[in-house]
């Protein structure tokens, strides 16, 4: 995937002054010439042609930039090429307003403890719009985690090198993004260590453009508490709906 929109990462316990901070780059970063509400369109290779950058930029306007995009298995095999076309005065940039989030709350960050697989493991993930069946990703690791006295073994996925937690609560669809919520999760190097600040939840690429597919949470990443942090949903003028 690599299109979180989700800026820094830190190992250092955040503050409200952190979060405003990635707050305010994060909606600078939605909104970039190649943030989740430039994409337009997301276009698959079929059959042996290769869509050439050239094919998928004619006809287009000039504010719109073509780049490569690959599907990859478990194991790194490429299952399909295309293209995603990107505009920087999308319908969804002009018509963005801001990201509704909840307020800054300490007692919303965790400390949880990283177990490394001997080698990743291939954990099966739904996706948005493919359905039924679903990917296998590469899992690192699990991480255990006491969350309101009850405890979870979370299963987060390599997201070209970044851990990216996807995960449910009950909030969804009533407070927050009904498909649930991406975390990424920083990782101190050498340790086991690892910061769960749910206030750096953020609503996935999917809630800003549908040429996006993202996956869903898997079971074992359903949290049985209202997770009240973190982003809720974009909120749009004029009635705008993503498409």
């Amino acid at each position: 995937m690599a299109s979180h929109n989700s800026p820094d990462i830190s190992t250092k316990t955040p503050s409200r002054t952190d979060w405003e901070l990635w707050h305010a780059r994060r909606l600078a970063s939605v909104t970039s010439p190649t943030g989740n509400l430039a994409l337009v369109e997301t276009r698959w290779q079929t059959g042996d042609k290769e869509i050439t950058l050239e094919e998928a930029l004619d006809g287009q306007p000039e504010t719109v930039t073509v780049t490569k995009q690959e599907r990859h298995d478990f194991d790194g095999k490429v299952l399909a090429r295309g293209v995603r076309l990107w505009d920087s005065n999308s319908e969804g940039i002009q018509s963005f307003e801001t990201i509704e989030a909840y307020p800054f709350d300490p007692a919303w960050i965790f400390e949880g403890t990283f177990i490394p697989h001997p080698e990743s493991r291939a954990v099966p993930f739904e996706y948005v719009r493919e359905t039924p069946g679903h990917r296998n990703l590469a899992v690192p690791g699990e991480i255990k985690v006491s969350i309101q006295a009850v405890e979870y073994t979370l299963d987060a996925f390599d997201d070209e090198g970044t851990l990216l937690l996807v995960f449910a609560d009950s909030t969804n669809g009533t407070e927050t993004y009904p498909a649930g919520r991406f975390l990424v999760l920083p990782k101190e190097e050498n340790s086991d260590r690892v910061i769960i600040d749910f206030n750096r939840a953020y609503v996935p690429p999917c809630g800003f453009s549908i040429a996006y597919n993202c996956p869903l949470p898997p079971p074992q990443n359903r949290l049985k508490v209202p997770v009240r942090a973190g982003e809720k949903n974009p909120i749009f003028r004029n009635s705008y709906e993503i498409h």
